[in-house]
């Protein structure tokens, strides 16, 4: 029998750009001061800023809380990632 995936609800909460609150988080691939990569229910979420830190950690909940200046979110497919193929997202975040 084929199991079905549900997909969990991904949601953003965004204060004055110096805090962030996610679920639906699947996993943290990478982060430093600067960058900060999450897969999500939603595809991947790269987070653009300074001084970022992740506050809290739960992937058993699925939630990450992020402090710092935010100063962008810009989300991928998780199907360019797995590929990796041609100058795509990663390829770009990783030069």
């Amino acid at each position: 029998m084929e199991e079905l995936k549900t997909a969990k609800a991904h949601k953003v909460l965004l204060a004055n750009r110096k805090s962030a609150n996610f679920s639906g988080v699947l996993d943290v691939l990478s982060f430093d001061v600067n960058e900060i990569l999450l897969e999500t229910e939603q595809g991947m979420l790269l987070i653009k800023g300074n001084d970022l830190h992740v506050n809290r950690l739960s992937l058993e909940q699925g939630e990450v809380d992020v402090t710092g200046k935010i100063d962008g979110l810009t989300y991928s497919d998780v199907e360019t990632y797995h590929k990796g193929g041609g100058e795509s997202f990663l390829g770009r975040l990783f030069k």
